[in-house]
């Protein structure tokens, strides 16, 4: 059981090693990419949802989008 709980470890921190390449080369974080994610699989979303199914508070997510917004990555709409 140990050595598989190893193994999963090493697993994740490969992974994890990857995306931080991935993303900073768009420059992104990881929980940037969590929002675009979120955002291109409901089209229309709107922020009070993202929020919700992200788990953070609406200020947060506010701030989150707007600096996606700002490198291009979403756009707000009315």
């Amino acid at each position: 059981m140990k050595e598989i709980l190893r193994d999963i470890g090493a697993i994740a921190r490969a992974l994890d090693s990857i995306s931080n390449i991935e993303f900073k080369e768009l420059d992104l974080t990881k929980g940037q990419y969590l929002y675009v994610t979120r955002i291109c699989e409901n089209p229309g979303i709107i922020q009070e949802k993202v929020a919700e199914l992200l788990k953070v508070d609406r200020t947060t997510a506010s701030r989150a989008i707007q600096k996606l917004e700002t490198k291009g990555f979403v756009e707000k709409r009315n």
